[in-house]
């Protein structure tokens, strides 16, 4: 129980939700990228900010409540009964003009989303290896 609420509350749970989106994102900038030159392929988004949003308010709700699970809810992902983070990704509107095929995909855009992507989840898998380790530290007693 004790450990459980440890791993359960605060930056531990939202740094591996952060890291659950960042992994499903990638998967989706990639599949963007793989079928850029599929005639009438429309790229696919998952919004990072409306993520945050909604990750900075459900921890604010667990603070508030004093709640053991942390409750995310947005338009493109949800918390299933399990933990698990479901993601369902939205076509992304044509910014003014198609291309000559019908698409809507530009890879320099693609690549730079996969940068920032890869910031941030790398930044998440560091703070939560802090974590992990100052655990560690605290069940072997040592400093």
């Amino acid at each position: 129980m004790l450990f459980a609420d440890m791993l359960n509350r605060g930056p531990t749970a939202a740094l591996e939700k952060l890291m659950a989106y960042t992994e499903a994102r990638q998967r989706v900038l990639a599949e963007n990228v793989a079928n850029i030159d599929n005639p009438h392929y429309r790229t696919k988004h998952l919004d990072a900010g409306a993520f945050q949003k909604s990750l900075r308010e459900a921890l604010n709700r667990q603070k508030a409540t004093r709640s053991t699970t942390l409750e995310l809810a947005g338009d493109d992902f949800q918390v299933e009964a399990d933990g698990r983070l479901r993601v369902m990704p939205t076509e992304e509107p044509a910014e003014n003009v198609l291309f000559h095929d019908g698409t809507n995909t530009r890879v320099e855009k693609q690549m730079a989303l996969m940068a920032e992507n890869a910031m941030m989840h790398e930044t998440a898998t560091e703070l939560l290896r802090g974590r992990y380790e100052g655990l560690l530290k605290a069940i072997r007693g040592r400093l």
